[in-house]
Order: C-alpha cells, then sequence, then structure tokens
C-alpha cells in the first residue's frame, strides 16, 4: 500500500479465484468478489490465443496486465508458482494520485520478491 495512489491490493489464485491475501480498500465493496472476478479477466488474459501464441517457457504467456477507468487504474501481475496454475498480484489505484509508469515498477518489483510454498 505504499505505491502513491493504492486503494487496495489482493494476493489472488487465477485458477480458482480465490484471495490468498487482501489489504486496503476492495474496488467493488467485497474482496472476494472482487478476486473471483479478476481471477476470470486473469484467466480469459493468460489462455486466450492472442496472447499465448508462440509462448512456449512455463507459466501463463502474459506477465501483466492493464485496465483503466474513468476513476482508476487496475494492473494485474502474473506470479509463477510452484504448482498448477499460478498467482497474480492485483493492485487498484486512484487514477488522480497514481503514477501508472512507477505503479508497474513497483508491482514488478514485489512480484519478484514474492515468495511461493
Amino acid at each position: 500500500m505504499t505505491v502513491p495512489g493504492a486503494r487496495g491490493a489482493a494476493l489472488v489464485e487465477w485458477v480458482s479465484g480465490l484471495a490468498l491475501g487482501v489489504i486496503g480498500e476492495a474496488a467493488a465493496g467485497d474482496h472476494e468478489t472482487v478476486a473471483a472476478e479478476t481471477a476470470a479477466y486473469a484467466r480469459a488474459t493468460a489462455e486466450h490465443p492472442v496472447f499465448t501464441a508462440g509462448h512456449t517457457g512455463p507459466g501463463p504467456a502474459a506477465e501483466e496486465a492493464v485496465v483503466v477507468t474513468g476513476d482508476g487504474y487496475h494492473l494485474l501481475r502474473f506470479v509463477e508458482a510452484p504448482y498448477e496454475g499460478g498467482v497474480f498480484l492485483y493492485l487498484w489505484l486512484d487514477r488522480a494520485q497514481a503514477n501508472l509508469g512507477m505503479a508497474l515498477i513497483r508491482l514488478r518489483e514485489l512480484a519478484e520478491g514474492l515468495v511461493l510454498v
């Protein structure tokens, strides 16, 4: 929550939509709903042929996704997990207070420092 403009964040298992951890506000008022709905978007992004063409490595082909709304940014950063499926970090930002480029850099740093067992 130290990213400028951060309103809420979650670590979500992208196959089941289960929130493994949450902090701050939830964009739709309920963290579990946000986790499930962003997981549906994450799955569509990670599995769509347009985004997976030519991908041969482990984990999802997509590294991150950005959704821009009138008043916010919704960032998803995929994290490789040691089991089937994976997780992603979700960060919701207030558009008036956030710096999108800086937020993406910070989200990448957070993902790289995350240890999943």
